[in-house]
């Protein structure tokens, strides 16, 4: 299927989590969380898609040890279309700007992103449930990059409701300390429990408000952990936020500060 195409480059964007409750865990051994999953340009991916032609071949530049190239999930989406599909083999070049280990998203998006621009690039006929089940098989936070607009999200991450959140008007600051928190290490801290807040509610109200009302349950664990982490975010109240928090499981921060 289609060996000849021309290039195509994107420019991939992170999220940030804007409160994270974690509400029970579940049978499948996931948990369901309440959360708000908002794109932010702060840091940025560049993902490129060329024309191979022999095996697929996966290059990236990163300053960081990211482990074996095979695993990436970009590999591991392009595998996945080429088993339903039988596309042909591509050159995937991975710029990396987006920190790892630092609850930015940034693996999900390149993901998302993978499998968006091999959708385009063959015109597959892909269904947008098909493109969520493909993504979930990824992540759990995969399924938002497909969306890429603020929502409310819960169960595992991928039941997504668009709220009409916009940030615009603030200026966003993103903090990643030297510290990598894999997912397993931060979960491993936290006794899940039924939330009284409804952050969509919450969010509707001026970020000046949201200090004590909007939490991350990592915080509390990771600091007894890592207390340079709250030094990160006291700082970053210092500097004059009106609102700081660590993003999903850390290790990264980010405040929002008065244009």
């Amino acid at each position: 299927m289609r060996r000849d195409f021309e290039p195509i480059e994107a420019k991939v964007n992170a999220k940030i989590n804007i409160g994270l409750q974690i509400v029970r865990k579940r049978p499948d051994g996931y948990h369901d969380l309440q959360t708000v999953f908002y794109p932010t340009d702060f840091f940025t991916d560049t993902l490129r898609i060329s024309p191979a032609n022999a095996e697929i071949l996966f290059k990236m530049e990163s300053k960081e040890n990211l482990g074996n190239p095979c695993d990436n999930l970009c590999v591991k989406a392009f595998r996945m279309l080429q088993q339903d599909f039988g596309i042909s083999n591509v050159e995937i070049f991975l710029t990396k700007g987006i920190p790892s280990g630092a609850g930015l998203g940034g693996g999900s998006a390149d993901a998302a992103f993978t499998l968006k621009m091999l959708c385009d690039i063959f015109q597959l006929p892909v269904s947008e449930e098909k493109m969520v089940e493909y993504a979930l098989q990824l992540g759990s936070d995969v399924p938002f990059f497909l969306m890429n607009k603020p929502v409310y999200a819960t169960g595992r991450g991928e039941v997504m409701i668009p709220i009409g959140l916009d940030l615009s008007q603030y200026r966003l600051k993103i903090v990643k300390p030297d510290i990598h928190i894999s997912t397993k290490e931060a979960y491993a801290g936290v006794t899940p429990c039924e939330s009284e807040v409804y952050l969509p509610g919450s969010l509707q109200q001026d970020p000046g408000t949201w200090k004590d009302v909007v939490l991350n349950d990592f915080e509390s664990s990771l600091f007894e952990k890592f207390p340079e982490l709250k030094t990160v975010k006291e700082q970053l109240y210092q500097e004059g936020a009106l609102y700081a928090s660590m993003s999903g499981s850390g290790s990264a921060f980010f405040g929002i500060f008065p244009a």
